[in-house]
């Protein structure tokens, strides 16, 4: 059974190109980068000692972990009440390794069920990106459009990166659990079609061509596993934004990171094409998990970086008015200057930026770097067995020691909500 919807934008397309003189190209790739100290081997003591610090900076700061708590409410309603419900958590590499936002999805859906995969890219556009609850991959001459950067049209859909092609054969597959799936493409002017598969059953033929649109087709499934997969037809152009893989009732944590992101290349999406896809989404919460980078971006200025995460946070509000905007500001981190680890001192800015907005525009806010045991804290979670050698990331563990924290966090305050309303 198939439903076809697509909203005509009528949107003029603005490419964004960057050119760089060969001298400039020459002279980075003769920049060296500047050796990193080696990671110390920590013995069982010392790593045993660290462990316990870690607990101890969670222990003492779980007591007041949310700021503007009183913005956490409509998501609280809506889990409480609706099924299905959708958190879309954006951000950058931490979020797009998918072991914290794993962890989350894990923890909400074995509490309040699992409501599929929801929106995942297509194929494997960068390195990196993955998703545990739903592998994907695709044939390798297609191209990756989008990005970190933003450069381009801005036709990137959900996720903020595409892939194309333009020649027949090329395909792209999924594996997950739904009972009804989306594919969400860019409808264009002379746009080739697409067959789709189920399990090698030929479902239908897209035709990705017309007007220039945010383009999706949705279809009902059989509840259970299933292999989707995409097979280009024409020597025709192809964008491909991604699936939506959904089941009746749980929830979906859709994490739509990207490696090196700032959170100001959402702006440089389409905005009709967001609000489409948005719209479909209907998230109960939206999660922006951005400032790693900036803090050491050497053209961020705190007016205007306020600036910009303000009209982010009331873009996504007038996109989503129902939905709750939790931000999630960045880890500690560390960096290697004259040989010498140092802190990121631009952490202090983005926080207090991040804060701002939050407080203005009535989103909650959790520093994750204040929850984490503050500045400084990543060389212990590194010598505790949690986080990786380049003082920046977590690993596996660790993320998923930060999921769990978060997510503790939030059935707390879910359970005073309860309380509080019970008495009345």
């Amino acid at each position: 059974m198939r439903t076809r919807w697509s909203a005509a934008l009528g949107v003029a397309l603005i490419c964004c190109c960057s050119f760089v003189s060969g001298a400039a190209l020459a002279a980075k790739r003769k920049k060296k980068t500047p050796a990193r100290p080696a990671t110390p081997a920590v013995p069982a003591a010392a790593r045993a000692a660290a462990l316990h610090k870690v607990d101890s900076y969670l222990e003492d700061s779980a007591s007041a972990p949310f700021e503007q708590t009183a913005a956490l409410v409509p998501f609280f309603e809506q889990l409480m009440r609706v099924k299905p419900v959708h958190i879309v958590q954006w951000g950058d590499s931490h979020t797009a390794a998918d072991d914290f936002t794993g962890g989350l999805r894990d923890q909400f859906q074995q509490r309040f069920g699992n409501g599929g995969s929801g929106f995942s890219v297509a194929g494997h556009p960068f390195p990196g990106y993955r998703r545990f609850d739903a592998r994907g991959g695709g044939t390798p001459l297609w191209q990756t459009v989008g990005g970190r950067a933003g450069n381009g049209d801005g036709w990137f859909g959900l996720g903020g990166v595409s892939i194309v092609a333009d020649r027949p054969g090329q395909s792209v597959f999924l594996n997950t659990e739904c009972d009804r799936l989306e594919v969400h493409f860019l409808q264009q002017p002379g746009g080739g079609r697409l067959a789709l598969y189920d399990n090698e059953e030929r479902l239908d033929d897209i035709d990705t061509g017309g007007e220039l649109t945010a383009g999706f087709v949705r279809y009902e499934a059989q509840p259970g596993p299933h292999r989707f997969s995409l097979r280009t037809l024409d020597r025709k152009p192809v964008r491909v934004f991604g699936w939506v893989a959904d089941k009746a009732a749980g929830v979906t944590y859709e994490a739509l990171g990207l490696n090196g992101a700032e959170a100001g290349v959402i702006l440089k999406w389409n905005p009709e094409m967001l609000a489409t896809y948005v719209h479909r989404r209907e998230p109960a919460l939206i999660v922006l998990a951005y400032g790693t980078n900036e803090a050491s971006d050497p053209y961020w200025k705190h007016e205007s970086y306020r600036e910009m995460f303000a009209a982010l946070v009331a873009r996504l509000r007038e996109t989503a008015p129902a939905a709750t905007i939790l931000v999630v500001g960045p880890p500690d981190r560390w960096s290697v200057v004259r040989g010498r680890w140092q802190l990121v001192a631009g952490i202090d800015g983005i926080n207090a930026d991040q804060r701002a907005v939050c407080k203005q525009l009535g989103c909650a806010y959790w520093d994750t770097r204040a929850r984490m045991g503050g500045p400084g804290a990543m060389r212990d979670w590194l010598y505790a067995g949690l986080a990786q050698g380049d003082r920046v990331h977590f690993n596996s563990a660790g993320y998923r020691r930060l999921a769990s924290v978060l997510f503790a966090d939030l059935m707390k305050q879910l359970e005073i909500y309860e309380h509080a309303t019970q008495d009345h």
